[in-house]
């Protein structure tokens, strides 16, 4: 996994050391996989999230019944290279319910769940990725018609005609060297169902936690799902106005906005892999990448603006200076921002760019 903002040299926080751990919870068929069990606790509920964004999430399903403290909010800490401090430990121990991303993104979380905290009830939004995933659109939607003729299904990354599904790295109409860069995509978040899905987990956490207020967690969830669709309404006009548009990441941050919205990623495997891990491109790959904005070969570039070094730099001035769109992206929430406001202004910033190449 790539390191933090290469311009960036400071790194927070000391290693993970003893925390206080929870009385063990009962045994619960009805736990996630890989999560201890949850039973109804007394006393205030609080949740522990490993970044800003997840901890967005949870805040949008407990209301004013939880408390939600979000480990990693500065856009400058990355969550693949963060180091866990001995209060973060004690924090993950002593919460009510912990919710991360999973997928290798945060692993001081699963270090600390794995020690300290193993008895703590956890969320993991990566592990929900490509679950069957039901949501009564019909009563919290009424464009239900629309979304499965233009967005998919909730078993789908997008259309079948545009998006592919989950098992795709993108569509079924790009050639054939086109590039998934992984169908094991660890930034979920960018996958606006999966977020649902997250909210939905989480609200069945608390559910079991707080069982008075059960009802209003699943509300809160169902509310949640019904407002993603400001999102995956956007990606929908996107796949069916620009379907296959070829693009460009410096790394793969979006992968799954571009995915749902149809899209050809065409950057150089090599590249995206390099910058990903944190390494130096080839400068085979770096010339190829290159090549795609001065040949005009793609139509806007996705920009990673919290991992930047002197390869990416040039790879955004040599778009800009073949008049190719720069879409920004992030890792965490731009301050005074919640999930829905932030992914709804990705995709429409990403829609943008596509009618103005």
């Amino acid at each position: 996994m790539r390191p933090l903002n290469r311009n960036v040299t400071a790194m927070i926080g000391l290693t993970c050391a003893a925390a206080l751990a929870l009385s063990a919870c009962s045994s619960d068929s009805d736990a996630p996989a890989g999560s201890a069990a949850a039973t109804a606790v007394d006393g205030p509920i609080t949740i522990v999230a490993s970044t800003n964004v997840w901890g967005s999430v949870a805040e949008a399903v407990a209301g004013d019944l939880a408390t939600v403290d979000s480990i990693i909010a500065d856009p400058s800490a990355d969550p693949h290279s963060y180091e866990a401090s001995a209060g973060d430990a004690a924090k993950v121990a002593e919460a009510s319910l912990v919710v991360y991303n999973g997928g290798g993104y945060d692993e001081f979380i699963e270090d600390i769940l794995g020690t300290e905290g193993k008895n703590v009830p956890s969320v993991n939004a990566y592990d929900l990725l490509g679950s069957d995933h039901a949501h009564d659109d019909a009563a919290a939607h009424e464009d239900t018609a629309a979304h499965e003729d233009t967005a998919g299904t909730d078993d789908t990354a997008g259309t079948d005609d545009t998006a592919g599904t989950d098992d795709t790295a993108g569509t079924d109409e790009p050639s054939a060297d086109s590039h998934s860069h992984g169908t094991d995509n660890e930034h979920v978040w960018y996958d606006a169902e999966v977020a649902a899905a997250t909210a939905e987990s989480i609200a069945d956490t608390l559910g079991q936690l707080d069982p008075e207020n059960a009802a209003q967690y699943t509300a809160n969830a169902e509310v949640f799902h019904d407002q993603v669709h400001a999102i995956t309404d956007v990606t929908a006009t996107i796949a069916a106005d620009h379907a296959a548009a070829p693009v460009a990441q410096t790394e793969p941050i979006a992968h799954y906005l571009v995915q749902e919205a149809g899209l050809d990623d065409k950057t150089p495997e090599d590249f995206a892999n390099a910058i990903e891990e944190g390494n130096d491109p080839s400068p085979a790959s770096i010339a190829q990448t290159r090549d795609l904005f001065t040949s005009k070969s793609v139509q806007v570039l996705v920009y990673n603006i919290q991992t930047v070094d002197s390869v990416t730099e040039d790879i955004r001035s040599t778009a800009e200076a073949a008049g190719i769109p720069v879409v920004e992206v992030t890792e965490t929430l731009p301050e005074g921002m919640t999930y829905i406001q932030w992914q709804t202004k990705a995709a429409e910033d990403l829609q943008a760019a596509l009618s103005a190449s």
